[in-house]
């Protein structure tokens, strides 16, 4: 008896605070929701922007459909391009890859390879950090079987190395309304819904035809005449997401980003645009161009284009 009243306490205490969280985060989006600029077309629609918010801070969408890349067939295009200080090529890949999804297993050919400069060593490896991570994103070594499609929690403070770079980009790209943990100076920068720095922001809603789809326009941009002193508050310059009409699946998201510490300091711009394939949804068209800075790795100037199709 003593055993189930304690289980019912215990049951009791953490509802509690389960419905302080989700009264907390109804309160916050209401408050963000009276700083949101709507379109006519919007205010017409009446759109329930306190939802719409909610929606775009647990969106997963986004991170599926690059998690569904690994279950399908297709072929991609690879252009990726590093420059010198004088804006000049230092080394390039191109190439066409070609993955293949069978009986449960990835793996990926090389239908061609081109590659100048400096963009491998002796090894074999990569000599930039930028195409090292393009190649984690979309390049396979070697078979990989037994996956599940199944969305993995972003959290790098169990990883080291590369692996914990790549949890936080992901975290960057995929949870912009996150703190980010590991990365020295920004904190809670990285989160474009804190209170903290929603007054750093203009949030906008608009109607919009995006690649032929009815959709909802959702804008974050830094405010205009910030001094240098604010805009270090603030990590995203823009970022700016189609979500489809109806559905309110992501159909495109465009990213600027910027941040400058004595330690490092980067300037990225970002554009993916998302497509259907059956039921899944995935990247088939990818732009970067980034030019960022590392006291122990020096300053990477790149930019790279992903092409994805003929998907089945």
């Amino acid at each position: 008896m003593k055993l189930q009243v304690k289980y019912l306490l215990i049951c009791l205490f953490l509802s509690q605070i389960a419905f302080a969280q989700v009264n907390e985060d109804s309160l916050e989006n209401e408050a963000l929701a009276r700083m949101v600029t709507l379109s006519e077309v919007v205010v017409r629609n009446d759109l329930n922007v306190p939802d719409f918010i909610d929606r775009v801070k647990k969106d997963k969408t986004f991170y599926q459909a690059f998690r569904n890349l690994r279950f399908l067939s297709y072929n991609s295009l690879n252009n990726i391009v590093m420059k010198d200080k004088k804006g000049r090529e230092a080394a390039s890949l191109n190439s066409k890859t070609i993955q293949t999804y069978s009986g449960g297993c990835r793996s990926m050919t090389k239908e061609y390879e081109r590659v100048t400069g400096d963009m491998l060593d002796k090894s074999g490896d990569y000599n930039y950090y930028t195409a090292e991570m393009y190649a984690g994103l979309f390049f396979t070594k070697e078979k990989v079987c037994g996956e599940k499609n199944q969305l993995d929690n972003l959290n790098p403070k169990n990883k080291s190395g590369m692996d914990k770079r790549k949890e936080q980009l992901k975290m960057l790209f995929f949870n912009p309304g996150k703190k980010i943990p590991g990365i020295p100076f920004i904190g809670d920068k990285s989160n474009i819904f804190d209170p903290s720095v929603t007054p750093y922001y203009d949030y906008e809603i608009d109607y919009e035809v995006y690649n032929g789809r009815d959709s909802y326009r959702f804008s974050v941009k830094a405010k205009q005449g910030l001094s240098s002193g604010q805009r270090n508050k603030i990590v995203y310059d823009n970022m700016t997401t189609w979500f489809d009409y109806r559905t309110f699946e992501i159909l495109g998201r465009t990213y600027d980003l910027s941040y400058n510490t004595g330690a490092y300091d980067f300037d990225v711009h970002m554009n993916v645009q998302l497509t259907k394939v059956g039921k899944l949804l995935v990247p088939n068209v990818l732009r970067y161009s980034g030019n960022w800075f590392l006291l122990t790795k020096g300053r990477e100037r790149g930019l790279f284009t992903a092409t994805l199709y003929g998907f089945h």
